[in-house]
């Protein structure tokens, strides 16, 4: 609670007025510097209504300058309010988009800005700083108070490869690429602006592999991007396994097991 701030014993008339005005603009979530230009209503001192109204249990402060009313949880939403060019990716990406049914408590928030990881509301969370260049394939879930930027699925696919510690599973990632329909112009470019030769090898082959429809073109594509430097299949496996010249990659996990995994079902 910030010093020097009266609390009151009751609701007070502007504590009463401001919430009556949450609920016409039809607000779930605010920030402190902004939430009098989106009301249209100036206060005498705002942050003693806000200091009250948390007090009361009445709204909840997510983090410093940084409201929602008290009955507002969703997570993905409040995840990709706190920080701005934001989306839900990675292993929470892969969930919501059904490719895996691997659930992590922990929320994965890809960013172009710096965040260190946190707890809010009693959810945790975990901030990826990505370039701006990687910034690309985003969607929106959800509808009203409720919508929040999303990767799309290739892009989940494309970002869970680049950085598979993010991704809940190496044989879960390989396993929901084997199985969900894919955009090949997609592939190309999130390829692209992820810009890792070994990510689009890998999966240049395993669509090869997997015989994905519909993705010559990005076969195609990754195959020009073969360097002549061996690749790990799985990057974070043992150094072990055939050598496949075509695609300049080791595999640590062998064919058989990988069209395994393409088998079984969620």
């Amino acid at each position: 609670m910030a010093h020097s701030v009266y609390i009151s014993s009751n609701l007070t008339q502007q504590q009463l007025e401001f919430m009556k005005l949450l609920d016409d603009y039809e607000i779930e979530l605010f920030q402190f510097d902004e939430i009098e230009n989106q009301i249209n209503r100036k206060f005498d001192n705002l942050n003693e209504v806000l200091e009250n109204l948390v007090h009361k249990e009445l709204i909840s402060r997510i983090e410093r300058g940084k409201f929602c009313k008290v009955n507002f949880r969703d997570e993905n939403v409040i995840g990709t309010f706190v920080v701005k060019n934001s989306a839900v990716a990675y292993w929470s990406a892969l969930n919501l988009h059904g490719l895996t049914e691997q659930f992590s408590n922990t929320i994965f928030i890809q960013t172009t800005h710096r965040k260190e990881d946190k707890t809010l509301l009693g959810t945790p969370y975990k901030f990826i700083t990505i370039n701006k260049a990687k910034r690309t394939g985003i969607i929106w879930n959800g509808y009203g108070n409720t919508k929040y930027p999303i990767t799309d699925i290739e892009k989940t696919l494309v970002d869970c490869f680049d950085q598979p510690q993010y991704s809940g599973g190496y044989a879960e990632l390989i396993r929901a690429l084997s199985q969900v329909e894919i955009n090949s112009d997609k592939m190309i470019n999130y390829c692209k602006s992820v810009n890792n030769t070994a990510v689009t090898k890998r999966i240049g082959f395993l669509t090869e592999l997997f015989k994905k429809p519909l993705m010559k073109e990005f076969t195609d594509f990754a195959k020009a991007q073969v360097n002549g430097k061996y690749n790990l299949l799985d990057p974070q496996g043992r150094e072990k396994g055939e050598f496949v010249a075509s695609w300049k990659l080791r595999l640590n996990i062998n064919k058989d097991e990988l069209l395994n995994l393409s088998d079984k079902q969620y």
